[in-house]
């Protein structure tokens, strides 16, 4: 791997404080790029619009526009931190146009097809001990809109069951604590009262049948199980469960400042598309209710 690129790893993980998941995407894509500039013979840090232009062009074909974009942004912060440290003299990736997309609005479940995801007592096969896991870990991420990663990295002494919280570390290393429902709070007692069975080796709080933490793939493998059984007509993974919780508080009354703070946003714009969904709703049953709509 390129010098500079080696510096930027370092950079993003010390100084950043990006995830683990967050420096391979960047990682990735500059592997991709530096991949494509040793063809022509060219160091990455020596690149320019041309060059750049060129390697973005190969993508169209196999790649989506969001994909795309995601690689120009890579790219930008790349020759900025460059730029910063004087490898460079001007960015060549700062005025690199990035395709226009359609923002798509977030999936989410009706209160319904949750009230079916969650009652897991019948579904499955599993002993006793895993389908308990498995109804607190649904009842958990849709209680408390948690990333997936963050409900995979959740320790023990993070939750208070007396308080009803949850201490999570979410993007950029952030903590902030997070309510947990009735429901949810219920489903985790009941597990945790069995946790014991799974012959514990990791104080993560949700273990897989060997007793090491869950992995997030597992999580969403549950996910997209258990839906599956409910017979819900959508794509159901866990994030589609975060825009769920933010979806049905908006829609409850909870004002957009704290459904921000408890999904762990840093700009409120990005909470705000929420609002469209709520809308669109609002829109539909309109539609179908109103005499003269």
């Amino acid at each position: 791997m390129d010098q500079s690129i080696k510096d930027f790893k370092t950079y993003l993980i010390s100084e950043r404080n990006y995830s683990q998941n967050t420096v391979r995407a960047y990682m990735n894509d500059l592997s991709e790029f530096s991949e494509y500039t040793s063809k022509e013979s060219i160091v990455p840090a020596n690149s320019d619009k041309k060059i750049i232009n060129e390697y973005l062009s190969t993508l169209y074909k196999k790649n989506s526009k969001s994909s795309i974009s995601r690689k120009i942004s890579t790219l930008r912060s790349f020759f900025t931190f460059l730029l910063k440290k004087r490898v460079i003299t001007k960015n060549p990736a700062k005025f690199i146009e990035t395709p226009k997309s359609q923002t798509k609005l977030p999936v989410f479940l009706s209160v319904d097809e949750i009230f079916k995801l969650v009652d897991v007592k019948e579904q499955g096969k599993e002993k006793k001990p895993l389908r308990l896991r498995d109804k607190a870990i649904l009842e958990l991420l849709y209680s408390s809109g948690l990333r997936v990663s963050e409900l995979g990295e959740a320790k023990l002494n993070d939750l208070s069951i007396s308080e009803s919280v949850i201490k999570v570390l979410g993007k950029g290393n952030k903590e902030r604590i997070v309510p947990i429902g009735s429901k949810a709070v219920e489903a985790l007692e009941n597990y945790l009262n069995i946790r014991e069975q799974l012959n514990p080796k990791s104080d993560q709080i949700f273990l897989n049948s060997k007793g090491n933490a869950i992995t997030t793939r597992s999580i969403a493998r549950i996910v997209k199980k258990y839906s599956l059984l409910s017979g819900i007509p959508k794509n159901v993974s866990p994030h589609v469960l975060r825009h769920t919780f933010a979806t049905h508080l908006l829609g409850s009354g909870a004002d957009l400042r704290s459904i921000q703070k408890m999904l762990g946003h840093s700009n409120l714009s990005t909470t705000q598309r929420y609002t469209h969904i709520t809308i669109e709703q609002i829109m539909k049953i309109y539609d179908e209710t109103h005499p003269h709509a």
